[in-house]
């Protein structure tokens, strides 16, 4: 399946099939939670939730693709992420875009 972040496919003629959406919330567990907030103490990146956030838009975008392939999509075009915090230690990742079949 290729994916873009673009609303068409250069060179190509594509049939717009549906909207289609890949969700997960996701949280780390509390050793983890709990480094993390000693680490916002001294400074620098948080690599706990850089690694939860990395496996959540990897799931998103895994669900987003089952969608458009059981539309019998070839491509999402005008891919987009969106994250928002649900709770201490916890964040959904949407990902979104437009099914499309290659004419």
């Amino acid at each position: 399946m290729k994916l873009y972040n673009i609303d068409y496919i250069p060179g190509a003629e594509i049939e717009a099939l549906d909207m289609v959406r890949g969700a997960v919330v996701q949280s780390k567990h509390i050793g983890k939670d709990i480094m993390a907030g000693f680490k916002t103490l001294v400074g620098g990146e948080i690599k706990g939730y850089t690694e939860m956030l990395n496996e959540a838009r990897v799931t998103a975008t895994q669900r987003m693709i089952a969608q458009a392939e059981a539309l019998g999509a070839d491509a999402v075009v005008n891919v987009r992420y969106a994250s928002s915090a649900v709770m201490d230690g916890a964040a959904e990742v949407l990902a979104y875009g437009t099914a499309v079949r290659i004419k």
